[in-house]
């Protein structure tokens, strides 16, 4: 087994002996658990384990503890920061209608710099020097959790070990066993790199990059096949206040629960794949599969209802921020400033965004049926042909299209004169 380790390139990284004690963002499986043994012997650093709660399935927190103590962790911290997360970094994404390379909701993205922030904060309060995670080379969290340590705590220094260490599976298993840390799930690697939270999950790797094959039916956990679904629709009816959802059918509910409850809805319906093929910031193309079933249907109303309220400079504009606040957010930028002053406009075009959204689930598909609102840029009575009169004068028209057209009338009869027909 090769324990080699590359020396430090970038200024923020620790080399051996640099550091006293390292906070590690701990999940308990098995290369979190091999690097919380290793950092303490590779380093001669003492560890205090940190576990975040973004709303991720079936965990035991309790077990998590447990087992980072008995690898000899100071302390282990268990946090549950679904509410921040949903509150302070989804919300801000529907207002945002945030969706990168017009397909990834951000999920994962959004929830790094939280993670980041909350291990400076626990990383001063055990009187930590250095910030720990298991981010590999080729991928984007690295960049978000770096950048965010970076950008709140530029005292601290970074440990990667999956980074540097040059350890293959097989090599953290004979590591594992050698020191006695449990392998869970046995010793075969999944078929399958998974993350997730309440906004979403993604599996990427292993027959993931065949590019020529469809999906197995193995990778979707938490959205039904749509051709297993049920063979009724079902109408949602989403509720929003200056932006953020509110109700589900006329309930209101705090944000965790309304996206755990339409997740639940959708995941039913068959609705929230997505087969993606993404360009990441480290230059690589990748293709992930994700489920995200509460971030298209309630991202879906979000935009349609947003578009009702908007005028068409607006919807137009906007657009193009929108673009740009989800690859800021993608690309680990999360404390760049420009992110702020796009939030500031977002908020400000979202105290218009008030009404109701129903959305229609069959089959696979999320589809906006109907749609009110008190601030609806629409008149019911002036959208039928025919009808004129109130704010709309259809004599009028001819006088608009006239100047309307003039510059271009010109142009095409000036850059076509003298040809046949002009």
């Amino acid at each position: 087994m090769s324990e080699t380790t590359q020396p430090p390139i970038g200024s923020y990284e620790a080399g051996p002996g640099e550091v006293q004690r390292v906070l590690l963002l701990y999940s308990g499986g098995l290369d979190t658990s091999v690097m919380l043994k290793w950092i303490q012997d590779h380093y001669g650093a003492e560890v205090v384990a940190l576990t975040l709660n973004l709303g991720q399935p079936g965990e035991d927190y309790d077990v998590v503890r447990g087992k980072a103590l008995d690898l000899g962790a100071l302390a282990c911290e268990i946090v549950d920061a679904r509410e921040e997360f949903a509150r302070e970094y989804v919300l801000p994404a529907i207002k945002a209608n945030a969706l990168y390379g017009g397909g990834y909701p951000l999920f994962t993205a959004l929830g790094r710099p939280l993670i980041a922030k909350i291990a400076v904060e626990k990383a001063r309060e055990h009187g930590c020097d250095a910030v720990a995670h298991g981010c590999t080379g080729k991928g984007n969290d690295q960049v978000r959790l770096d950048s965010t340590v970076l950008a709140l705590a530029p005292e601290m220094k970074i440990v990667a070990p999956v980074r540097n260490w040059q350890m293959g599976r097989e090599e953290e298993i004979a590591y594992a066993r050698e020191h006695g840390i449990p392998v869970k799930g046995g010793t075969e690697a999944p078929p399958y790199s998974i993350d997730d939270n309440i906004w979403g999950r993604s599996s990427e790797g292993g027959p993931i990059e065949d590019l020529a094959a469809p999906p197995r039916d193995d990778v979707f956990e938490l959205v039904a096949d749509p051709r297993e679904a049920p063979d009724e629709p079902q109408d949602l009816v989403i509720g929003f206040e200056r932006g953020c959802p509110v109700s589900l059918d006329g309930e209101r509910l705090g944000l965790v629960e309304l996206i755990d409850r339409t997740a639940a809805i959708a995941s039913r319906h068959g609705v929230g794949t997505v087969d993606h093929i993404e360009d990441r910031i480290v230059g690589l193309k990748v293709r992930d599969l994700y489920e995200v079933p509460a971030a298209e249907v309630l991202l879906s109303a979000h935009a349609d209802l947003e578009k009702l309220v908007g005028t068409i400079h607006q919807n137009r504009f906007k657009r193009s921020l929108d673009e740009q606040w989800a690859f800021l957010v993608y690309a680990g930028l999360w404390y760049e400033p420009l992110r702020e002053n796009l939030d500031a406009y977002m908020d400000s075009v979202n105290e218009q965004v008030t009404g109701e959204i129903t959305v229609r689930l069959f089959k696979g598909r999320a589809q906006v049926v109907a749609r009110s609102s008190p601030n609806a840029l629409y008149d019911e009575a002036l959208a039928g042909f025919g009808e004129s009169g109130g704010l709309f004068s259809q004599q009028s028209s001819p006088g608009f299209i006239e100047l309307w057209t003039l510059q271009s009338r010109m142009a095409y009869g000036i850059r076509n004169r003298g040809k046949e027909g002009s």
